[in-house]
């Protein structure tokens, strides 16, 4: 049986959120009979049971068969030159070295002869076979060769500093290119019947590889009352194989996932027993970070002004052609995107949101004294959108980064929008009281707090203020509410309050917050703070 090799080069990539199936396509015309097509070279990480063969031409497809294809050296053209390029750096600066340690021995041999060379001199002065001109012109001699090689060891020196950061780029490069530098590739072996001579065969392979992910990332853009939402996909792979300018797509499904309803287990409840103490943490092992948010500034405007005082219109963004399936979808970007195998980020556009946004503001002052710029936004589109980092922008300027939770359509989720330094927030020790102990009575400590909201914003505003009462765990600790004005919107078993100010531009709003704590007669109180 022939075997016949045919050039198949990548057509189709589509994306999943862990790894990517690849289309290759390729054509051959061959005579009556029974034929092996060989198509080469594949990835190693191909999944060999997820390969599929299809086409076009009158030949029926017999069977598949992966095999290996061992190499020397990988084939890859980019690889090839860098490991080439390589060679002859690591060539060049054994000869820089070989060089500078020639300059090395010349050197010492000409201080050497210099200083027996004193001596000599100074005899045949004494004896008149030697002028002082003599003695000149050979130190003359001596110090030119001195400073000519140290002159060219500096040389050299440069020269071996250029040729080691050349070196180190090529070996970065080379291993960005890792998966492309394993000289052994597979092949797929297509066992086809032709059923008549000069039978042009249009052969269609299909595999999955690992190595491949695309990510969801966002940029969430207020002006006025609306946020628009652009969706990107960035898209990565060292699969060892680069994938070309072709059909990329973009899917939400996730092939990785289990397919098995689950079941469920008994559910057991049982006395509690204790359990021995944690063991103690090193102080420094776990850390908290968070961005900074900058300030809220005015929403820039959405378009400019020609110099002819016609207004400009607003630049427009290529969204992707969008297919919605059973439980995913597809997105196919507006244009072609090459993405090497060097594990880069190549960001595709997916979708352009426009979402109506109810704006207002929250703040914490018991834990910090200033306000964040809310937005309440109803995802309207038929795009479900999935987790990942957002950078938000207020108008043409950057504010906060914070991260997109995965969004329905048809849900309503509230965006934190940075914070608005134009609400001023302040929170008070406005009373405080302390009660000492009596034979037989109780302690009591009352305290009162004066939180004071401005709005020197330009547009009138709502401000969710949450504050909290301290909640007792032992009957020796009693706390008992005093002042409460205005009454809170809400309130929680644990003793948390919301309150909700309607607020005009320029004006102020206070809550009075106070309450008392009765501790029995030898209690101590821990947790308590100002």
């Amino acid at each position: 049986m022939e075997t016949a090799e045919i050039e198949a080069p990548i057509v189709g990539v589509t994306v999943y959120p862990d790894r990517a199936r690849i289309t290759r396509r390729g054509s051959a015309r061959l005579a009556a009979g029974e034929h092996r097509v060989r198509i080469a070279p594949l990835a190693l990480g191909l999944r060999r049971d997820s390969i599929r063969v299809g086409g076009r031409g009158a030949a029926t497809v017999l069977g598949v068969d992966v095999t290996t294809w061992r190499q020397a050296r990988s084939t890859d053209g980019q690889v090839s030159e860098l490991e080439q390029r390589r060679r002859e750096l690591t060539d060049d600066l054994a000869e820089v070295d070989d060089a500078d340690e020639i300059e090395q021995q010349r050197g010492q041999f000409l201080a050497r002869l210099a200083e027996r060379a004193g001596g000599t001199y100074a005899r045949a002065l004494a004896t008149g076979d030697a002028t002082p001109g003599d003695v000149a012109t050979f130190t003359d001699s001596v110090a030119g060769q001195l400073a000519d090689s140290r002159t060219g060891r500096r040389a050299l020196a440069r020269r071996r500093v250029a040729l080691a950061e050349e070196l180190a780029l090529v070996e970065r490069q080379l291993d960005a290119a890792h998966g492309k530098r394993e000289p052994d590739r597979l092949a797929a072996e297509v066992t086809v019947s032709v059923e008549a001579d000069d039978t042009d065969l249009e052969l269609e392979l299909t595999y999955l590889v690992d190595g491949a992910r695309w990510q969801p990332s966002y940029d969430l853009r207020l002006v006025d009352d609306t946020v628009t939402v652009t969706w990107f996909g960035l898209v990565s792979q060292d699969t060892g194989e680069d994938w070309p300018e072709c059909d990329l797509q973009l899917s939400t499904a996730r092939p990785a996932a289990a397919t098995v309803v689950p079941d469920l287990s008994p559910w057991y409840l049982d006395r509690r027993r204790p359990t021995p103490p944690p063991m103690p943490v090193a102080a420094g092992s776990f850390t908290e970070m968070a961005l900074p948010a900058g300030p809220a500034p005015m929403p820039a405007p959405a378009g400019g002004t020609a110099r002819s005082g016609s207004p400009r219109p607003t630049m427009r963004t290529a969204a992707a052609e969008v297919e919605h399936g059973v439980s995913a979808a597809t997105y196919r970007p507006a244009r072609p995107v090459a993405v090497p195998a060097d594990g880069t980020a190549h960001r595709a556009t997916v979708a352009v949101l426009e979402l109506p946004a109810r704006l207002d503001h929250v703040t914490v002052p018991v834990r910090a004294v200033e306000a964040h710029l809310r937005a309440t936004v109803r995802n309207t589109s038929a795009h479900t959108l999935l987790p990942g980092p957002a950078a938000v922008f207020h108008g043409a300027d950057f504010v906060a980064a914070t991260r997109l939770p995965v969004w329905a359509p048809g849900e309503e989720t509230d965006l934190a929008l940075g914070v608005d330094d134009r609400l001023r927030v302040e929170r008070t020790l406005h009373r405080r009281s302390d009660t000492r102990a009596t034979l037989g009575s109780t302690r009591r400590r009352e305290v009162e707090y004066r939180i004071s909201v401005t709005n020197h914003t330009p547009r009138p505003t709502t401000v969710e203020v949450r504050d909290q009462l301290p909640v007792s765990r032992d009957d020796g600790v009693v706390v008992r509410e005093a002042t409460l004005v205005p009454p809170p919107a809400e309130r929680t078993e644990l003793g948390e309050l919301t309150w909700r100010l309607p607020l005009g531009a320029g004006d102020s709003g206070e809550i009075a917050l106070g309450f008392r704590v009765d501790l029995a007669k030898g209690v101590e109180l821990t947790g308590w703070r100002e």
